[in-house]
């Protein structure tokens, strides 16, 4: 069929098939498809939302605990709020928010400030905090660490407000500690019965004396009461690895810890 052209020509170009299919294909109407199909097939970037924001309420719950080091002239008094997540539900949990430390001693002032705001930004960002125990008590400090009340060893004043972050984290909850066998509570306290029995033996004898005693012997009795929590242990005792606690004795040929349970002999 012969087509007449009336105006001039100023290009031209030849139509392929695929031209073709694609006019063919814009001719009809595309189908709607949902969101949700369309969302799910999209790649997504690999991030993970913890959780959403949470503002800081008017109130927090609030624990203090005292720090009385030989590291610093002046007590340090560490205070942990907690926030408390789906309040009067079963789901209720409360988690710690923020942390503080005060003193009069400023020579530890920059760098306890520091450390409180980034321990306080990780415990608001949530997730599983529990790993800044370990970090903050595996810090020694070069000049040597100290025994505090109880006769725990703690190797650095850091160290120190980590095992307070860890006793404040067990108190609500987020921690739990392993617990004794029946076994060990069972032979724990009868370690401790003997020291009480020989404590008490040594001062009767004492009181029966009225000059000043020799030095006891090797393997004598020692004048020092065990209570029954463990407060406080004979001064000859040594440091446990354990639970790094100085309450090690020496009792029929083993080394047993008089805190934890603990045995050389097993």
């Amino acid at each position: 069929m012969a087509v007449k052209i009336d105006k001039k020509i100023k290009g031209y170009s030849v139509l392929t098939p695929e031209d073709k299919a694609r006019e063919a294909a814009a001719a009809i109407p595309a189908a709607s498809v949902p969101r949700e199909t369309v969302e799910k097939e999209t790649p997504q970037d690999n991030i993970i939302q913890m959780h959403e924001r949470i503002e800081r309420p008017e109130v927090l719950i609030g624990s203090t605990y005292k720090i009385k080091s030989p590291l610093v002239e002046h007590a340090m008094y560490v205070t942990i709020n907690d926030i408390v997540l789906n309040a009067g539900t079963e789901h209720e949990l409360r988690r710690p928010f923020e942390i503080f430390v005060n003193s009069k001693s400023m020579e530890h002032f920059q760098w306890i400030v520091a450390l409180t705001r980034i321990m306080s930004a990780v415990f608001r960002k949530g997730g599983d905090v529990t790993f800044l125990v370990d970090e903050m008590k595996a810090v020694f400090d070069p000049r040597g660490g100290y025994f505090k009340a109880g006769g725990v060893y703690m190797p650095s004043l850091v160290a120190e407000l980590g095992a307070i972050v860890e006793e404040h984290m067990k108190s609500i909850g987020l921690i739990h500690d392993p617990e004794m066998s029946a076994h060990q509570r069972a032979i724990l306290a009868e370690k401790r019965k003997q020291y009480e029995d020989r404590a008490k033996k040594n001062s009767d004898v004492s009181e029966t004396v009225t000059v000043a005693p020799a030095a006891p012997a090797q393997g004598a009795a020692e004048d020092i009461a065990v209570t029954g929590d463990g407060a406080s242990f004979p001064p000859s005792a040594t440091l446990c690895h354990k639970c790094s606690t100085k309450a090690l004795v020496i009792m029929d040929g083993c080394a047993t810890c008089l805190n934890c349970g603990y045995s050389k002999c097993g």
